[in-house]
Parts: C-alpha cells; sequence; structure tokens
C-alpha cells in the first residue's frame, strides 16, 4: 500500500541549480502551470547552498541517477533541462514529475510523486553520481 501522505524528505540544492530553475519555472508559467507550479514547490522548500559547498551525494542538474519506483523499478536516468532531454539516451528533463521529485534528494531518501495522470508512486533514490560536467541550460 502507498504512503501517499509522506511528508516530503529535507532536500539541499546549490545556488546555480536554484536560480537556474526558478527561472525555468517562471518560463513554464504562462505554457504550463502545473509544470511550474511542481517544480517551483520543489526548489521553494529546499535548502540553499553555495557551489562548493553542494555534497557530491546531492541530486543536481547533470546528475545520474539510479531510482527505484514502488520498491521493485531500477532506472538509472541523468537529469537534464528540457531541451536535452531524451528519455531513450535516459536524459530526463527536471519538468517531468519524477524530475521534479529527484532534484535534491540523496541516496536512501523517498518521496512520493503524482505522474500527470495523478497516479501517486514512491520513489527511493539508490545511487548518485556526477557527470564531470555539469549539464547547463543552453
Amino acid at each position: 500500500m502507498l504512503q501517499k501522505n509522506r511528508r516530503k524528505p529535507r532536500i539541499t540544492i546549490s545556488e546555480t541549480d536554484y536560480a537556474r530553475l526558478n527561472n525555468l519555472a517562471a518560463a513554464y508559467e504562462q505554457r504550463s502551470p502545473e509544470i511550474a507550479a511542481a517544480l517551483a514547490e520543489e526548489i521553494d522548500r529546499a535548502r540553499v547552498v553555495s557551489d562548493k559547498a553542494i555534497d557530491a551525494g546531492v541530486v543536481r542538474m547533470g546528475s545520474t541517477v539510479t531510482y527505484e519506483v514502488d520498491s521493485n523499478q531500477s532506472k538509472t536516468v541523468t537529469l537534464v533541462y528540457p531541451a536535452d532531454a531524451n528519455i531513450d539516451d535516459g536524459r530526463i528533463s527536471i519538468t517531468t514529475p519524477v524530475g521534479s521529485a529527484l532534484i535534491g534528494l540523496k541516496s536512501g531518501q523517498s518521496i512520493s510523486f503524482a505522474t500527470r495522470s495523478g497516479q501517486v508512486h514512491d520513489l527511493t533514490v539508490t545511487e548518485v553520481t556526477q557527470t564531470q560536467q555539469p549539464v547547463v541550460a543552453e
């Protein structure tokens, strides 16, 4: 049975990700208010730290993340900006429900998220790897 009212875990994001994601949420306000609201909700509850102080185990833009959904399906994706997304290559956009759920989490943390169709799932991060260079929006 899913725990649909679980408190959201504490998350941490870097100053750079915070600024860029705020701008992205603002850009989506007109054309896709649901996406803008979901993204804004996640980054607004985050603890913001300097880029140098962010722990390497925290999911940030450009991170490669292995996670499980509902404790059974393991997936590995790289979190990217919408222009760089390509699900066939494992690059998932921050504007997807899974993408916005992942930002700021650490290995071992779990969060409930709703799909665009309204289904609620539990996601647990099992591994976080940082790429050599952060993925930057174009």
